[in-house]
């Protein structure tokens, strides 16, 4: 099995919204890249909002997980520790609840990458000292 990909809210709003200037890139990175891809219930909340106004845009993200090209992979209940500590830690950014579950989940698979238009992701460490590997238009 190749490495994991960790898909984060802005990557999955690009490839839906064709109105967002990212949705080309996102949409051709998707194509080169093996799925299911990983991702926490946040990602999932937040994308549903984002995508409110767009066309079809839910129905989209929840047939995405109904294929299993997008799979919930993280317990929040059993992580809730880590993902405090993170979002305590990066306070100053300030993390969202989503962000501190995509680096715990990095945290969590050796080897995955995270899939993030979040220019955040490159100041953030998983353990707290490792930079995390991440698909983004300007690596």
């Amino acid at each position: 099995m190749g490495s994991r990909v960790v898909l984060d809210t802005s990557p999955l709003v690009a490839l839906i919204d064709r109105r967002d200037p990212l949705h080309a890139w996102a949409a051709n990175e998707v194509k080169l890249l093996k799925p299911p891809f990983l991702t926490c219930e946040a990602v999932i909340a937040e994308s549903l909002f984002l995508l409110q106004n767009v066309h079809g845009g839910s129905t989209h993200v929840t047939g995405l997980l109904g294929d299993g090209y997008v799979r919930l992979d993280f317990d929040l209940g059993l992580n809730l520790a880590s993902v405090t500590a993170l979002m305590r830690k990066y306070s100053d950014v300030p993390m969202s609840l989503s962000d501190a579950c995509l680096v715990r989940m990095s945290e969590l698979r050796p080897g995955c990458r995270v899939f993030t238009l979040d220019s955040d992701f490159k100041r953030y460490r998983r353990y707290g000292r490792q930079s995390i590997p991440l698909i983004t238009p300007v690596s």
